[in-house]
């Protein structure tokens, strides 16, 4: 399942850019909670928390509880961070709330299984991954760490798709209307190794002397 961040934060009390350059004048983040027919929440995070998440990566996808000081903490979904145009250095970061019920967007990593079983990998195929991952909405609740394809009965020529997945935890991908590919069994790839070219006949390139030794000098014509 998802796991859940939890972001200690401090809570701000006006709004408006003179408010925000006085927060990241004292070493702090300015962010925002909106959403969820909710006032939004002013708030100030460590730069060094920011900065670890966007380092994990896929960090629009992660769920986090963010707890301001003296207040009750919120279920949040980090939607955009902006930097600055120089030091690159997040300057503001936009939490979105998330109302109860309400489900997330998320991409979940597709692990294979029975690669070693596969008669179409064994027969020398090759395994195409199509997406690695698969962009999905989902219960908070309910999201897989992986969506999980067996490979055990695949073929060459197999196609893996949407379909395939074992256990789809009741997500509903984004891409809508048809069942998509995911990867497939292709046969091995022949390569042809070119003949060696063959070798141009040597040209005799020298005259042949006549008998004698010397060539004969060219005669005079009669006057």
């Amino acid at each position: 399942m998802v796991q859940t961040i939890r972001i200690e934060a401090e809570a701000r009390e006006q709004a408006g850019k003179g408010a925000a350059r006085a927060t990241r004048r004292q070493g702090l983040v300015p962010a925002v909670i909106y959403g969820a027919k909710q006032e939004a929440t002013l708030l100030a995070l460590d730069p060094r928390v920011v900065m670890k998440e966007l380092h994990k990566g896929g960090w629009q996808s992660h769920l986090y509880e963010v707890a301001v000081k003296g207040g009750a903490a919120e279920r949040c979904l980090m939607r955009e961070v902006q930097f600055h145009p120089v030091t690159d250095r997040p300057i503001h970061v936009d939490f979105q709330r998330l109302a109860p019920g309400a489900r997330i967007r998320v991409k979940v990593p597709v692990a294979f299984l029975n690669e070693d079983t596969s008669p179409g990998l064994k027969a020398g195929g090759v395994l195409n991954v199509v997406r690695r991952e698969i962009e999905v909405m989902a219960d908070p609740e309910n999201v897989p760490e992986a969506f999980q394809v067996d490979l055990g009965e695949a073929a060459i020529g197999a196609s893996l798709r949407w379909s395939a997945v074992k256990d789809q935890f009741g997500a509903k991908p984004v891409i809508q209307g048809r069942d998509f590919m995911v990867a497939s069994v292709a046969a091995p790839t022949v390569v042809e190794e070119a003949a060696p070219a063959a070798a141009a006949p040597v040209e005799a390139t020298k005259q042949k002397a006549p008998a004698g030794g010397a060539a004969a000098a060219p005669a005079k014509k009669k006057k």
